[in-house]
């Protein structure tokens, strides 16, 4: 492990990893790792939350890890991997409001279709839910990185302050980049003693690719649930169906 992201979700994360790894710094550890086998990355997780955590399991060949849930534990890593350097991406204040309201606050919180059709996953797939759970003892329940006033824009302002602020009294100045993404390349590159690519800094991931993987990703699960149910032969109130309409 060589670089350890310690930004929060929302901060330009995946732009992060595929600037990483175009730089050289392959497989980089993000949240897609966890989401496209939540079976087998779960437990690692879990196993860290409660205290015990096995990070060379975690992370294995990776040599960099941005965004949650890895960012979270960013201390614990440092001393793990005491050589590795540590990346914190910024961003203004209101502009990542808007972003976690639309995206990550809002799966937990908002009156939307993205909370409500993530919690009906949640009712019908067990690891979604282990999911959900985690996610909300890591973050907003007692003890989690961010607890506070998120209800408002202000307050919510003051928990991302709080966390940048917390990131750079613990890490020392010599391993630190404070970095945000629309300074480009050259912070970056520079900080990583590598060469600076001819092609400009890629921006992935906007709030629309946040929802259409929480949507789409929840609504093909409850699709698939409802087609395995047991058809009646009946409709409302006994009322006999439509020729063909008890298999649609």
């Amino acid at each position: 492990m060589k670089i350890i992201g310690a930004g929060l979700p929302r901060t330009a994360t995946t732009t992060q990893m595929v600037a990483l790894e175009q730089l050289g710094f392959a497989p980089c550890y993000h949240m897609r790792n966890v989401l496209m086998n939540l079976e087998g990355e779960l437990p690692h997780w879990e196993a860290a939350q409660d205290g015990n955590p096995d990070w060379d399991a975690v992370f294995g060949d990776a040599q960099s890890t941005v965004d949650w849930p890895s960012a979270r534990f960013y201390a614990d890593l440092m001393e793990h991997y005491p050589d590795a350097k540590v990346l914190l991406s910024v961003r203004d204040g209101e502009g990542w409001v808007r972003s976690m309201r639309e995206t990550v606050w809002g799966v937990y919180f908002a009156d939307s279709v993205l909370r409500h059709v993530s919690d009906a996953r949640a009712c019908i797939d067990p690891l979604w839910r282990r999911y959900i759970d985690l996610m909300n003892r890591m973050n907003w329940e007692e003890g989690g990185a961010l607890t506070g006033d998120h209800q408002s824009d202000d307050g919510l302002i003051e928990i991302m302050t709080r966390w940048n602020a917390q990131v750079q009294e613990t890490v020392p100045p010599e391993r630190l980049l404070v970095w945000n993404p629309s300074e480009g390349w050259e912070p970056l590159c520079e900080f990583l003693e590598v060469e600076v690519p001819s092609n400009p800094l890629p921006h992935l991931n906007d709030t629309a690719s946040f929802k259409e993987g929480v949507i789409g990703g929840s609504l093909a699960i409850v699709s698939e649930w409802w087609e395995q149910r047991e058809r009646p032969a009946t409709g409302l109130h006994g009322a006999p169906l439509e020729e063909g309409a008890a298999t649609s």
